[in-house]
């Protein structure tokens, strides 16, 4: 028998979705604003950069070492990217994979991609990759009831000890 456990409070996240209108013209997506801002990869908490992608945690973590791999060209869709962002992406991709594994040891890893508001896109004009290292019984009673999460680590320390994996 399949159980499952509702996640209620999901629902008011996604209904406020709408609510986060895309940036004005000009302005750019929320990587592209932090991209421009000259501030050090430290205080972002970019983790790796190459020549057309980046690595960098994502502020709102499913769960420590949560990683966002984008590229720096501004594109919404897999379509929009030349051969070789889409070459450098999928690469440092896997890259990054191997990164959390080095790091965290997780029991499992999920790696997708929301492309468009509807299907979970909180940045929809600005491709990214989620890379989320998973725990045996790491969803618990504090995220369905209490809309909590236990994060054990700063993002400045998952940072860091990102960088030190990272070959």
């Amino acid at each position: 028998m399949l159980e499952r456990m509702w996640s209620a409070w999901r629902a008011s996240y996604v209904e406020s979705a709408p609510a986060r209108v895309d940036p004005a013209p000009g302005e750019g997506s929320v990587f592209t604003r932090l991209l421009r801002s000259g501030e050090p990869d430290e205080a972002t908490h970019i983790v790796h950069r190459g020549d057309l992608v980046f690595s960098i945690l994502n502020i709102y973590p499913y769960t420590t070492g949560h990683l966002l791999v984008v590229p720096y060209r501004e594109v919404p869709d897999l379509s929009d990217l030349t051969g070789d962002e889409t070459a450098e992406l999928w690469s440092m991709v896997t890259t990054a994979v191997g990164v959390v594994r080095a790091a965290y040891r997780p029991d499992g890893i999920n790696v997708g991609i929301n492309l468009g508001r509807p299907a979970g896109g909180s940045v929809p004009t600005h491709l990214h990759v989620h890379v989320v290292p998973r725990w045996t019984g790491d969803s618990n009673f504090l995220t369905a009831i209490g809309n909590t999460q236990t994060l054990p680590e700063s993002l400045d320390a998952s940072a860091a000890r990102l960088r030190a994996a990272w070959p």
